[in-house]
């Protein structure tokens, strides 16, 4: 199976959440590109986030490692860590994402799309009016921030072009003032500084190139899990503010026919 016969990134970072790595001691590089190494448990990651429902014997996942060269020993090792660090529910054999990475899950599927529609100029801002609030819940409201693509313009200032539809969540809309507004700067440039999408979009084209080149099922389940985290941190930008070919919608493409392939063998299995 699968054999081939094919936010800032600053804020990233301190959110722990960023999508490609610096390449060192145990990363393969290529280019620009650092993928992390493919572990038992991001393989059983990997399979559980694109599946509809995310569940599966250990059976199952046995054989999924196998696919992608992870040993039964090792699957079976990680399996009873995330069901012990909360990753994983198992009921009567059966393991599934939990609440946690239900969200992850969702979060992921919104990556697949993208706004339709036009933009008129006008800016989204969320300026933080909470104080005092312990390290803990502001670095959940910097990670919901970041999530949801907005760009600190300052500390306790968030903004992004108006093209989304996003209100904040129940458990920060006490804590956050929206405002619409039309910068005095050039667009595109408040973009660049932002969310740097120049550096995205080579990251993005790098990745497919790396997607392209990989032959064994191993090499393009890392390639793809890479690709996935990437588009997760899409700034979701509207059209006029994209650098010319930008590869948004090639990696989705690339991701979903991945991930039609592995269910489709995996379930045939």
């Amino acid at each position: 199976m699968l054999e081939r016969r094919p936010d800032t990134p600053a804020a990233l970072a301190r959110c722990g959440m960023m999508s490609v790595v610096t390449p060192g001691p145990g990363t393969s590089s290529a280019g620009t590109v650092g993928l992390r190494p493919l572990t038992a448990r991001s393989a059983i990651l990997s399979l559980l986030l694109g599946a509809h429902p995310p569940s599966a014997t250990v059976g199952e996942l046995v054989a999924w490692g196998r696919q992608v060269a992870i040993n039964d020993s090792a699957v079976r090792a990680a399996l009873t860590r995330m069901v012990a660090a909360g990753d994983l529910h198992r009921d009567r054999g059966v393991y599934a994402l939990s609440a946690r990475l239900l969200e992850r899950q969702r979060r992921q599927d919104d990556a697949m799309e993208v706004p339709v529609g036009g933009w008129d100029g006008t800016w989204r801002l969320a300026a933080v009016t909470s104080t005092g609030k312990d390290p803990a819940s502001r670095l959940h409201l910097r990670r919901t921030m970041v999530a949801a693509h907005f760009g600190e313009l300052r500390e306790g200032l968030w903004i992004r072009p108006d093209n989304l539809l996003w209100r904040p969540p129940a458990d920060l809309a006490a804590d956050l003032e929206i405002l619409r507004a039309h910068p005095e700067r050039e667009p595109a440039e408040l973009a660049d500084e932002l969310f740097s999408p120049h550096l995205w979009a080579s990251t993005g084209r790098d990745l497919l190139h790396r997607a392209e080149s990989a032959t064994s099922a191993r090499d393009r389940l890392t390639v793809f899990a890479t690709i996935v985290r990437h588009l997760t941190h899409d700034p979701l930008l509207p059209d006029e503010l994209l650098p010319a070919d930008w590869p948004g919608t090639a990696l989705r493409q690339a991701y979903d026919a991945f991930r039609a392939e592995v269910i489709r063998e995996w379930r045939r299995s």
